[in-house]
């Protein structure tokens, strides 16, 4: 077996299942950022992972069930979406809770500029926090898990290359963990989820809030706090996404799409699309045609 082959010793053995990769476990000191291993897991019943010290810097992230976490002398219940940072210095212990597997995922990095990137984005070692909808991350991770296993000349800078991404996504969406505000960021994650399916049929925010079985207000209010669109906004959006691709559709009217969108005016439809796109929509037929 090749020394690449040769998982590190601190990749836990108490998994069902997993996909890690590592490159160099010894970086330079000089590097200002490199990336070391990271992968995904399935860990059994029993996962239990204690440090008093790690030699890089780590970020996780629970993608399902739950997780018993100790960091740096505080305890913590998490869940999916949630994600923490340690590294040298910061004791952690992290075991395996609830009756649904833990699956997670994580990142091990090193150098003087991930440390000042972690810090910029509100990770920190030491640091938990929320992530509202966990997917973008996860598509990342997914990726960087892929270049790493590749192991071809360009595996380091691409893996480099997403775990800069991930770190600014996180800045740009992650929220502080505030274990009696989950109840909150499931009922977002659930009228969000509601709302990008009926987008298209949905009119008023009133209407949004009655499918979403909450007041406007509210709706209003877990929006403000999770999003960076308004319930309005994130329809209009969604709405003249829907209207691009029907207009790209062979034989394509405006006077249709506009009338299965929902807008009794064309051209209160046209004034829409062209704020929302630049162009109004009878040129995007005239692409097609």
């Amino acid at each position: 077996m090749s020394i690449v082959d040769q998982e590190p010793a601190f990749f836990s053995r108490q998994v069902i299942d997993a996909q890690r990769f590592h490159l160099d476990l010894r970086p330079s000191r000089r590097v200002p950022m490199v990336v070391v291993c990271g992968g995904w897991e399935r860990c059994a019943h029993d996962y239990e992972i204690q440090r008093n010290n790690f030699p890089y810097l780590a970020i996780e992230l629970v993608a399902g069930g739950e997780l018993a976490l100790e960091l740096g002398g505080r305890s913590f219940d998490l869940a999916a979406g949630s994600i923490f940072a340690y590294g040298p210095g910061v004791p952690h212990r992290l075991r395996s809770g609830g009756r649904h597997p833990l699956h997670k995922y994580f990142v091990d990095f090193a150098g003087h500029r991930a440390l000042s990137l972690l810090r910029r984005v509100g990770l920190a070692p030491g640091a938990v926090r929320q992530v509202p909808d966990p997917i973008a991350l996860r598509e990342l991770l997914d990726a960087m898990i892929s270049a790493g296993l590749r192991h071809t000349h360009g595996t380091p800078a691409i893996c480099l290359a997403i775990l800069e991404a991930l770190l600014l996504t996180v800045g740009d969406s992650a929220v502080d963990h505030v274990p009696e505000e989950l109840g909150s960021l499931g009922t977002y994650r659930r009228c969000r989820a509601t709302l990008e399916a009926r987008a298209a049929d949905i009119r008023t925010l009133e209407e949004a809030a009655r499918l979403c079985h909450v007041a406007p207000s509210y709706l209003c209010r877990l929006f403000g706090r999770y999003d960076r669109e308004t319930p309005y906004q994130m329809m209009q959006r969604l709405r003249m996404q829907r209207a691009a691709a029907l207009l790209l559709e062979p034989g394509a009217m405006v006077k249709t799409v506009a009338a299965e969108l929902g807008f009794s005016d064309p051209f209160h439809f046209s004034h829409a699309f062209k704020r929302h796109f630049g162009v109004p929509p009878v040129q995007i037929v005239r692409r097609t045609s």
